[in-house]
Protein backbone atom coordinates (compact mmCIF):
# COMPACT_ATOMS: atom_id res chain seq x y z
CA UNK A 1 0.00 0.00 0.00
CA UNK A 2 0.75 3.83 -0.67
CA UNK A 3 1.65 5.95 1.99
CA UNK A 4 1.44 9.63 2.10
CA UNK A 5 1.45 11.22 5.11
CA UNK A 6 -1.43 10.01 7.79
CA UNK A 7 -3.03 8.81 5.17
CA UNK A 8 -3.56 4.95 3.73
CA UNK A 9 -4.02 3.71 0.34
CA UNK A 10 -4.97 0.02 0.33
CA UNK A 11 -4.69 -1.88 -2.64
CA UNK A 12 -6.99 -4.82 -1.82
CA UNK A 13 -8.49 -5.43 1.43
CA UNK A 14 -6.98 -8.22 3.18
CA UNK A 15 -10.03 -9.50 5.10
CA UNK A 16 -12.12 -9.35 1.20
CA UNK A 17 -9.61 -11.32 0.28
CA UNK A 18 -9.57 -13.89 2.84
CA UNK A 19 -13.45 -14.13 3.01
CA UNK A 20 -13.47 -14.51 -0.85
CA UNK A 21 -11.13 -17.51 -0.01
CA UNK A 22 -13.10 -19.27 2.40
CA UNK A 23 -16.38 -18.59 0.32
CA UNK A 24 -15.38 -19.33 -3.24
CA UNK A 25 -14.67 -23.30 -2.55
CA UNK A 26 -17.91 -23.56 -0.37
CA UNK A 27 -20.22 -21.96 -3.86
CA UNK A 28 -17.71 -24.27 -5.94
CA UNK A 29 -19.05 -27.29 -3.58
CA UNK A 30 -22.69 -26.29 -2.88
CA UNK A 31 -23.20 -25.68 -6.97
CA UNK A 32 -21.34 -28.96 -7.70
CA UNK A 33 -23.40 -30.85 -5.15
CA UNK A 34 -26.66 -29.58 -6.59
CA UNK A 35 -25.85 -30.17 -9.89
CA UNK A 36 -24.88 -33.99 -9.13
CA UNK A 37 -28.38 -33.51 -7.07
CA UNK A 38 -30.53 -32.60 -9.98
CA UNK A 39 -28.49 -35.34 -12.16
CA UNK A 40 -29.59 -38.09 -9.60
CA UNK A 41 -33.05 -37.08 -9.45
CA UNK A 42 -33.15 -37.00 -13.29
CA UNK A 43 -31.94 -40.28 -13.66
CA UNK A 44 -34.13 -41.80 -11.09
CA UNK A 45 -37.18 -40.06 -12.77
CA UNK A 46 -36.10 -41.25 -15.95
CA UNK A 47 -35.77 -44.86 -14.32
CA UNK A 48 -38.95 -45.22 -12.51
CA UNK A 49 -40.76 -43.72 -15.80
CA UNK A 50 -39.58 -46.65 -18.00
CA UNK A 51 -40.33 -48.95 -14.90
CA UNK A 52 -44.17 -47.19 -15.49
CA UNK A 53 -44.08 -47.42 -18.74
CA UNK A 54 -43.55 -50.84 -18.86
CA UNK A 55 -46.02 -51.90 -15.97
CA UNK A 56 -48.38 -49.57 -18.03
CA UNK A 57 -47.75 -52.44 -21.46
CA UNK A 58 -48.23 -54.93 -19.44
CA UNK A 59 -51.50 -53.65 -18.32
CA UNK A 60 -52.72 -52.69 -22.01
CA UNK A 61 -51.50 -56.59 -23.03
CA UNK A 62 -53.77 -58.13 -20.31
CA UNK A 63 -56.69 -56.03 -20.95
CA UNK A 64 -56.15 -56.87 -25.12
CA UNK A 65 -56.29 -60.53 -23.76
CA UNK A 66 -59.44 -59.95 -21.64
CA UNK A 67 -61.20 -58.24 -24.52
CA UNK A 68 -60.01 -61.05 -26.48
CA UNK A 69 -61.89 -63.61 -23.89
CA UNK A 70 -64.90 -61.28 -23.64
CA UNK A 71 -65.23 -61.51 -27.29
CA UNK A 72 -64.79 -65.10 -28.02
CA UNK A 73 -67.82 -65.73 -24.89
CA UNK A 74 -69.85 -63.28 -26.87
CA UNK A 75 -69.11 -64.98 -30.06
CA UNK A 76 -70.08 -68.30 -28.73
CA UNK A 77 -73.06 -67.55 -26.91
CA UNK A 78 -74.38 -66.21 -30.82
CA UNK A 79 -73.45 -68.79 -32.80
CA UNK A 80 -75.39 -71.28 -30.02
CA UNK A 81 -78.11 -68.75 -30.13
CA UNK A 82 -77.98 -68.24 -26.57
CA UNK A 83 -77.98 -64.52 -26.43
CA UNK A 84 -81.15 -64.08 -25.10
CA UNK A 85 -81.48 -67.12 -22.74
CA UNK A 86 -80.83 -66.51 -19.19
CA UNK A 87 -77.84 -66.04 -17.32
CA UNK A 88 -77.91 -69.19 -15.51
CA UNK A 89 -78.14 -71.25 -19.05
CA UNK A 90 -74.99 -69.20 -20.71
CA UNK A 91 -72.87 -69.76 -17.52
CA UNK A 92 -73.93 -73.87 -17.73
CA UNK A 93 -72.87 -73.86 -21.52
CA UNK A 94 -69.72 -71.59 -21.50
CA UNK A 95 -68.38 -73.63 -18.32
CA UNK A 96 -69.44 -77.27 -20.40
CA UNK A 97 -69.22 -76.88 -24.19
CA UNK A 98 -67.63 -73.48 -24.86
CA UNK A 99 -64.11 -73.77 -27.23
CA UNK A 100 -62.29 -71.29 -28.81
CA UNK A 101 -62.14 -73.40 -31.83
CA UNK A 102 -65.48 -71.72 -32.95
CA UNK A 103 -63.34 -69.69 -34.87
CA UNK A 104 -60.91 -70.20 -37.35
CA UNK A 105 -57.23 -69.64 -36.88
CA UNK A 106 -57.27 -66.79 -39.33
CA UNK A 107 -60.55 -65.21 -37.09
CA UNK A 108 -58.90 -65.78 -34.15
CA UNK A 109 -56.10 -64.05 -35.34
CA UNK A 110 -58.35 -60.52 -36.50
CA UNK A 111 -59.68 -61.31 -32.95
CA UNK A 112 -56.66 -60.91 -31.42
CA UNK A 113 -54.93 -57.84 -33.76
CA UNK A 114 -58.46 -56.01 -33.01
CA UNK A 115 -57.94 -56.21 -29.35
CA UNK A 116 -54.32 -54.74 -29.26
CA UNK A 117 -54.82 -51.98 -31.86
CA UNK A 118 -57.67 -50.63 -29.22
CA UNK A 119 -54.86 -50.45 -26.27
CA UNK A 120 -52.20 -48.95 -28.70
CA UNK A 121 -49.72 -52.30 -29.15
CA UNK A 122 -49.31 -52.51 -32.89
CA UNK A 123 -46.49 -54.83 -32.68
CA UNK A 124 -46.48 -57.85 -35.11
CA UNK A 125 -47.19 -61.31 -32.37
CA UNK A 126 -47.68 -64.72 -32.86
CA UNK A 127 -50.30 -66.53 -31.14
CA UNK A 128 -51.27 -70.52 -30.03
CA UNK A 129 -54.47 -71.77 -28.05
CA UNK A 130 -54.05 -75.01 -26.45
CA UNK A 131 -56.19 -77.28 -24.52
CA UNK A 132 -56.05 -78.97 -21.10
CA UNK A 133 -53.30 -81.28 -21.79
CA UNK A 134 -51.15 -78.67 -23.53
CA UNK A 135 -51.81 -79.29 -27.55
CA UNK A 136 -52.39 -76.57 -29.71
CA UNK A 137 -55.87 -76.46 -30.87
CA UNK A 138 -55.43 -72.76 -32.67
CA UNK A 139 -52.20 -70.97 -33.60
CA UNK A 140 -50.61 -69.36 -36.14
CA UNK A 141 -48.00 -70.90 -38.42
CA UNK A 142 -45.36 -68.62 -37.16
CA UNK A 143 -45.65 -69.51 -33.48
CA UNK A 144 -42.49 -71.31 -32.27
CA UNK A 145 -42.30 -73.73 -28.71
CA UNK A 146 -39.91 -71.43 -27.19
CA UNK A 147 -42.12 -68.75 -27.23
CA UNK A 148 -44.27 -69.98 -24.47
CA UNK A 149 -41.75 -68.95 -21.50
CA UNK A 150 -41.88 -65.40 -22.63
CA UNK A 151 -45.66 -65.33 -23.97
CA UNK A 152 -48.85 -63.22 -22.36
CA UNK A 153 -51.10 -66.26 -20.78
CA UNK A 154 -54.89 -65.72 -20.52
CA UNK A 155 -57.47 -68.29 -19.90
CA UNK A 156 -60.52 -68.26 -22.22
CA UNK A 157 -62.67 -70.87 -20.42
CA UNK A 158 -64.64 -69.63 -17.37
CA UNK A 159 -62.62 -71.00 -13.99
CA UNK A 160 -64.96 -74.21 -13.15
CA UNK A 161 -64.58 -75.63 -16.84
CA UNK A 162 -63.02 -78.53 -17.07
CA UNK A 163 -61.94 -78.42 -20.27
CA UNK A 164 -59.72 -75.31 -19.92
CA UNK A 165 -58.23 -73.48 -23.01
CA UNK A 166 -55.21 -70.99 -22.58
CA UNK A 167 -54.54 -68.47 -25.21
CA UNK A 168 -51.14 -67.70 -25.76
CA UNK A 169 -49.89 -64.65 -27.51
CA UNK A 170 -46.24 -63.55 -28.05
CA UNK A 171 -45.52 -60.36 -29.16
CA UNK A 172 -42.18 -59.32 -31.78
CA UNK A 173 -40.77 -56.20 -29.31
CA UNK A 174 -38.26 -53.84 -30.83
CA UNK A 175 -35.20 -54.29 -29.05
CA UNK A 176 -35.57 -51.56 -25.92
CA UNK A 177 -38.53 -50.70 -27.05
CA UNK A 178 -40.13 -49.44 -23.89
CA UNK A 179 -37.30 -47.02 -23.97
CA UNK A 180 -38.09 -46.01 -27.98
CA UNK A 181 -41.78 -45.43 -26.90
CA UNK A 182 -40.15 -42.65 -24.30
CA UNK A 183 -37.65 -41.75 -26.62
CA UNK A 184 -39.15 -37.75 -26.90
CA UNK A 185 -39.11 -37.30 -22.91
CA UNK A 186 -35.33 -39.15 -22.53
CA UNK A 187 -34.09 -37.07 -25.37
CA UNK A 188 -35.57 -33.95 -24.04
CA UNK A 189 -34.21 -34.87 -20.68
CA UNK A 190 -31.36 -35.42 -21.94
CA UNK A 191 -31.10 -31.95 -23.42
CA UNK A 192 -32.34 -30.17 -20.65
CA UNK A 193 -29.74 -31.87 -18.49
CA UNK A 194 -26.96 -30.87 -20.80
CA UNK A 195 -27.95 -27.26 -20.63
CA UNK A 196 -28.10 -27.76 -16.66
CA UNK A 197 -24.46 -29.24 -17.00
CA UNK A 198 -22.98 -26.46 -19.31
CA UNK A 199 -24.69 -23.65 -17.26
CA UNK A 200 -22.89 -24.94 -14.46
CA UNK A 201 -19.59 -25.81 -16.33
CA UNK A 202 -19.67 -21.82 -17.99
CA UNK A 203 -21.02 -20.60 -14.20
CA UNK A 204 -18.05 -22.82 -12.38
CA UNK A 205 -15.45 -21.53 -15.26
CA UNK A 206 -17.02 -17.45 -15.41
CA UNK A 207 -15.95 -17.91 -11.00
CA UNK A 208 -12.55 -19.24 -12.31
CA UNK A 209 -11.89 -16.33 -13.89
CA UNK A 210 -13.45 -13.62 -11.79
CA UNK A 211 -11.30 -15.06 -9.57
CA UNK A 212 -8.05 -15.20 -11.30
CA UNK A 213 -8.97 -11.41 -12.37
CA UNK A 214 -9.70 -9.94 -8.93
CA UNK A 215 -5.95 -11.99 -8.48
CA UNK A 216 -4.05 -10.24 -11.31
CA UNK A 217 -5.76 -7.31 -10.53
CA UNK A 218 -4.23 -7.17 -6.50
CA UNK A 219 -0.91 -8.05 -8.45
CA UNK A 220 -1.71 -5.27 -10.82
CA UNK A 221 -2.55 -2.26 -8.49
CA UNK A 222 0.17 -3.88 -6.00
CA UNK A 223 3.23 -3.75 -8.97
CA UNK A 224 1.87 -0.40 -9.80
CA UNK A 225 2.17 1.00 -6.20
CA UNK A 226 5.71 -0.47 -5.92
CA UNK A 227 6.56 0.78 -9.36
CA UNK A 228 5.36 4.38 -8.88
CA UNK A 229 6.18 4.86 -4.96
CA UNK A 230 9.68 5.00 -5.93
CA UNK A 231 9.86 7.16 -8.31
CA UNK A 232 7.50 9.41 -5.34
CA UNK A 233 9.43 9.39 -2.87
CA UNK A 234 12.94 10.20 -5.18
CA UNK A 235 10.93 13.35 -6.32
CA UNK A 236 9.81 14.49 -3.07
CA UNK A 237 13.42 13.49 -1.63
CA UNK A 238 15.00 15.83 -4.77
CA UNK A 239 12.11 18.45 -4.00
CA UNK A 240 12.97 18.71 -0.52
CA UNK A 241 16.46 18.84 -1.56
CA UNK A 242 15.48 21.97 -3.63
CA UNK A 243 14.03 24.02 -0.94
CA UNK A 244 17.27 23.48 1.07
CA UNK A 245 19.38 26.83 1.42
CA UNK A 246 22.50 25.55 0.80
CA UNK A 247 21.12 23.94 -2.61
CA UNK A 248 19.53 27.27 -3.56
CA UNK A 249 22.54 28.94 -3.49
CA UNK A 250 24.54 25.99 -5.51
CA UNK A 251 23.34 26.51 -9.00
CA UNK A 252 25.13 22.52 -9.81
CA UNK A 253 23.52 21.13 -7.33
CA UNK A 254 19.94 22.58 -8.39
CA UNK A 255 20.60 21.06 -11.85
CA UNK A 256 21.63 17.90 -10.34
CA UNK A 257 18.27 17.57 -8.07
CA UNK A 258 16.36 19.09 -11.18
CA UNK A 259 17.51 16.17 -12.96
CA UNK A 260 16.82 14.12 -10.69
CA UNK A 261 13.39 15.00 -10.83
CA UNK A 262 13.42 15.12 -14.37
CA UNK A 263 14.44 11.34 -15.03
CA UNK A 264 11.74 10.48 -12.16
CA UNK A 265 9.10 12.10 -13.89
CA UNK A 266 10.22 10.26 -17.54
CA UNK A 267 10.18 7.13 -15.61
CA UNK A 268 6.59 7.71 -14.50
CA UNK A 269 5.42 8.84 -17.42
CA UNK A 270 6.73 5.76 -19.39
CA UNK A 271 5.04 3.46 -17.05
CA UNK A 272 2.16 5.31 -17.47
CA UNK A 273 2.19 5.11 -21.21
CA UNK A 274 2.53 1.03 -20.75
CA UNK A 275 -0.09 0.52 -19.06
CA UNK A 276 -2.33 3.18 -21.84
CA UNK A 277 -0.97 1.16 -24.64
CA UNK A 278 -2.07 -2.10 -23.36
CA UNK A 279 -5.04 -0.68 -22.74
CA UNK A 280 -5.23 0.55 -26.58
CA UNK A 281 -4.25 -2.92 -27.40
CA UNK A 282 -6.93 -4.62 -25.46
CA UNK A 283 -9.30 -2.23 -27.36
CA UNK A 284 -7.72 -3.27 -31.10
CA UNK A 285 -7.13 0.30 -31.25
CA UNK A 286 -3.56 -0.26 -32.31
CA UNK A 287 -2.83 0.49 -36.11
CA UNK A 288 0.38 -0.56 -37.57
CA UNK A 289 2.25 1.04 -39.86
CA UNK A 290 3.88 -1.44 -41.90
CA UNK A 291 6.86 -0.47 -44.10
CA UNK A 292 10.10 -2.67 -45.24
CA UNK A 293 12.62 -2.42 -42.60
CA UNK A 294 15.75 -3.97 -42.30
CA UNK A 295 15.63 -6.38 -39.14
CA UNK A 296 19.29 -6.64 -38.75
CA UNK A 297 20.06 -2.63 -38.15
CA UNK A 298 16.65 -2.35 -36.23
CA UNK A 299 17.91 -5.40 -33.67
CA UNK A 300 21.35 -4.13 -33.58
CA UNK A 301 20.01 0.10 -32.61
CA UNK A 302 18.14 -1.75 -29.77
CA UNK A 303 21.36 -3.81 -28.67
CA UNK A 304 23.25 -0.26 -28.58
CA UNK A 305 20.72 0.88 -26.25
CA UNK A 306 21.33 -2.27 -23.56
CA UNK A 307 24.84 -1.87 -23.92
CA UNK A 308 25.64 0.43 -20.39
CA UNK A 309 22.99 -1.73 -18.35
CA UNK A 310 25.00 -5.15 -19.01
CA UNK A 311 28.33 -3.73 -18.97
CA UNK A 312 27.88 -2.63 -15.86
CA UNK A 313 25.86 -5.90 -14.60
CA UNK A 314 29.21 -7.48 -16.21
CA UNK A 315 27.43 -9.68 -18.79
CA UNK A 316 27.42 -10.37 -22.63
CA UNK A 317 25.68 -9.35 -25.70
CA UNK A 318 26.18 -11.09 -28.44
CA UNK A 319 24.30 -10.43 -31.88
CA UNK A 320 24.42 -13.34 -34.56
CA UNK A 321 22.91 -11.74 -37.60
CA UNK A 322 23.24 -14.67 -40.34
CA UNK A 323 19.65 -14.48 -42.05
CA UNK A 324 20.27 -14.20 -45.84
CA UNK A 325 17.02 -12.17 -45.85
CA UNK A 326 16.64 -9.75 -43.54
CA UNK A 327 14.09 -6.93 -44.59
CA UNK A 328 10.82 -7.29 -43.12
CA UNK A 329 7.17 -5.46 -43.84
CA UNK A 330 6.72 -4.37 -40.09
CA UNK A 331 5.44 -1.15 -37.89
CA UNK A 332 8.83 0.34 -37.09
CA UNK A 333 8.11 1.20 -33.41
CA UNK A 334 6.23 -2.00 -32.59
CA UNK A 335 9.06 -3.98 -34.05
CA UNK A 336 11.99 -2.08 -32.07
CA UNK A 337 9.13 -2.94 -28.55
CA UNK A 338 9.02 -6.04 -29.67
CA UNK A 339 13.10 -6.72 -29.33
CA UNK A 340 13.06 -4.25 -26.36
CA UNK A 341 10.95 -6.68 -24.50
CA UNK A 342 13.11 -9.32 -24.77
CA UNK A 343 15.94 -8.24 -24.37
CA UNK A 344 14.92 -6.19 -21.22
CA UNK A 345 13.12 -9.25 -19.84
CA UNK A 346 16.41 -11.58 -20.25
CA UNK A 347 18.47 -9.00 -18.37
CA UNK A 348 15.71 -9.03 -15.60
CA UNK A 349 15.65 -12.48 -15.53
CA UNK A 350 19.16 -13.03 -15.84
CA UNK A 351 20.78 -15.77 -13.42
CA UNK A 352 23.76 -13.80 -11.99
CA UNK A 353 25.69 -11.94 -14.71
CA UNK A 354 23.17 -11.54 -17.79
CA UNK A 355 24.98 -13.65 -20.73
CA UNK A 356 22.22 -13.01 -23.68
CA UNK A 357 22.26 -14.04 -27.61
CA UNK A 358 20.12 -12.68 -30.45
CA UNK A 359 20.20 -14.83 -33.23
CA UNK A 360 18.58 -14.32 -36.88
CA UNK A 361 17.78 -17.47 -39.56
CA UNK A 362 15.63 -18.28 -42.18
CA UNK A 363 12.79 -20.35 -41.48
CA UNK A 364 10.66 -21.03 -45.24
CA UNK A 365 9.32 -17.76 -45.97
CA UNK A 366 9.74 -16.13 -42.44
CA UNK A 367 12.46 -14.65 -40.82
CA UNK A 368 13.29 -16.05 -37.44
CA UNK A 369 14.43 -14.72 -34.33
CA UNK A 370 15.92 -16.31 -31.53
CA UNK A 371 17.17 -14.96 -27.83
CA UNK A 372 18.41 -16.91 -26.03
CA UNK A 373 19.59 -16.04 -22.36
CA UNK A 374 21.01 -17.75 -18.93
CA UNK A 375 17.95 -16.67 -17.31
CA UNK A 376 16.57 -18.30 -13.53
CA UNK A 377 14.25 -21.01 -16.13
CA UNK A 378 10.39 -21.68 -16.41
CA UNK A 379 8.52 -24.36 -15.44
CA UNK A 380 6.32 -25.87 -17.20
CA UNK A 381 2.72 -23.82 -16.03
CA UNK A 382 4.62 -20.43 -15.99
CA UNK A 383 5.43 -21.38 -19.62
CA UNK A 384 1.85 -21.77 -20.45
CA UNK A 385 1.06 -18.11 -18.97
CA UNK A 386 3.57 -15.76 -20.23
CA UNK A 387 2.20 -14.12 -22.48
CA UNK A 388 -1.10 -13.33 -20.49
CA UNK A 389 -1.85 -9.57 -19.41
CA UNK A 390 -0.38 -8.90 -16.43
CA UNK A 391 0.92 -12.20 -15.25
CA UNK A 392 4.28 -12.64 -13.63
CA UNK A 393 6.19 -15.39 -13.48
CA UNK A 394 7.48 -16.20 -9.59
CA UNK A 395 10.83 -14.90 -9.14
CA UNK A 396 12.50 -17.46 -6.05
CA UNK A 397 14.70 -14.86 -4.49
CA UNK A 398 15.44 -12.54 -7.12
CA UNK A 399 13.32 -9.43 -5.52
CA UNK A 400 14.55 -6.41 -7.71
CA UNK A 401 11.86 -7.95 -10.92
CA UNK A 402 10.10 -4.81 -11.35
CA UNK A 403 7.13 -4.43 -14.10
CA UNK A 404 3.38 -5.04 -14.78
CA UNK A 405 3.24 -7.92 -16.74
CA UNK A 406 2.54 -6.16 -19.72
CA UNK A 407 5.98 -6.60 -21.53
CA UNK A 408 5.60 -10.43 -22.91
CA UNK A 409 1.74 -9.95 -23.75
CA UNK A 410 3.00 -6.79 -25.67
CA UNK A 411 5.26 -9.17 -27.51
CA UNK A 412 2.34 -11.61 -28.18
CA UNK A 413 -0.16 -9.10 -29.78
CA UNK A 414 1.72 -7.16 -31.74
CA UNK A 415 3.84 -10.20 -33.05
CA UNK A 416 0.13 -11.86 -33.88
CA UNK A 417 -0.57 -8.61 -35.13
CA UNK A 418 2.03 -9.35 -37.97
CA UNK A 419 0.90 -12.93 -38.78
CA UNK A 420 4.06 -13.66 -37.06
CA UNK A 421 4.64 -16.84 -34.14
CA UNK A 422 6.22 -16.57 -30.96
CA UNK A 423 7.59 -19.59 -28.27
CA UNK A 424 9.39 -20.43 -25.19
CA UNK A 425 11.44 -22.85 -24.26
CA UNK A 426 12.65 -23.38 -21.19
CA UNK A 427 13.60 -25.40 -18.39
CA UNK A 428 13.88 -24.58 -14.45
CA UNK A 429 17.41 -23.53 -13.65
Amino acid sequence: MLEKGNRIFPGSPPYFCNRMKKVFPAIVLLTTLSVLGILFIQMQWIRNAIVLKREQYIRDIDLSLADVRQQAHKEFLERRQLTTAPSALKEFALQTVFTSQIYNSEEMRQVVDRSLKQNNIRQPFEYCVTDFLGNPVLTTPGFRSEYFPHAHNIVLTPPESMLSEVLHIYIHEPRNYIISQMGWMIVASVVFTSIIFSAFWLTIRTMFRQKKLSEVKSDFINNMTHEFKTPLATISLAADALGNEKVIRDEQKIRYYSGIIKDENRRMNKQVERILQAARIERQDVKLHLQELDAHEAIRKVAENFALQIEESSGELKLNLNAPRYRIKADEVHFNNIIFNLLDNAIKYADGNPRIEVETLQSGQMLAIRVRDNGIGMNKETQSRIFEKFYRAHTGNLHNVKGFGLGLSYVKTMVDAHNGKIKVESTVG
